[in-house]
């Protein structure tokens, strides 16, 4: 059994964790995306109406594609309720138990988030792409490829991708929320 308030003690602020693992390069591809999103005012009521504090662990790597496409996205929408939403995150290579733990068919796949509770228990956990990108990247490759985040997204599949996650922040959140432990506990 991992002790997750462990790990999330000892991951870093997105900022600390760009500093600690990025180049200057990286750190400015992550900047360039950071800069892009946008949440939706829906978006934001959604995830201000947020009342149990969630934990949230994203296993990244600064140089991975991926992370630099969606990393960015996961800050806009801690910022959206910092009382109810940290984010923290360990590079994929600092703890190697937590990144076997967290294997997507089989691979040491990022970004790979934990969603937890108050508490430290594991809510939910999902990775390494949303539903969209998958989508885009069959329809543009169908084949052995990895992004490397030179080319930014379209300003429509970064909407998408967003969206996505901010579901998956929405379905964690709703699930703290109507826990029967955490109501009685409390007392809602």
């Amino acid at each position: 059994m991992i002790d997750w308030g462990k790990v999330f003690g000892e991951a870093l602020g997105y900022q600390d964790f760009l500093a600690k693992y990025g180049s200057e390069a990286e750190r400015g591809k992550w900047a360039a995306i950071h800069d892009r999103v946008r949440l939706t005012e829906a978006q934001k009521g959604v995830i201000g109406g947020f009342v149990r504090r969630m934990p949230v662990l994203c296993l990244a790597g600064t140089w991975c594609g991926d992370c630099v496409y969606q990393c960015p996205i996961l800050d806009h929408i801690a910022a959206a309720n910092p009382s109810a939403i940290e984010i923290r995150y360990l590079d994929r290579d600092a703890l190697p138990e937590v990144s076997d733990l967290l294997r997507i068919n089989d691979g040491r796949r990022v970004p790979t988030v934990v969603f937890l509770s108050e508490d430290f228990f594991e809510v939910s956990r999902f990775g390494d792409r949303t539903l969209s990108r998958y989508r885009k990247l069959a329809t543009d490759q169908l084949g052995p490829s990895c992004p490397t985040g030179l080319v930014p997204p379209p300003d429509d599949e970064l909407a998408s991708v967003t969206a996505e996650w901010v579901d998956q922040f929405e379905r964690a959140h709703l699930i703290l929320r109507l826990s029967g432990r955490l109501r009685e506990k409390h007392g809602d």
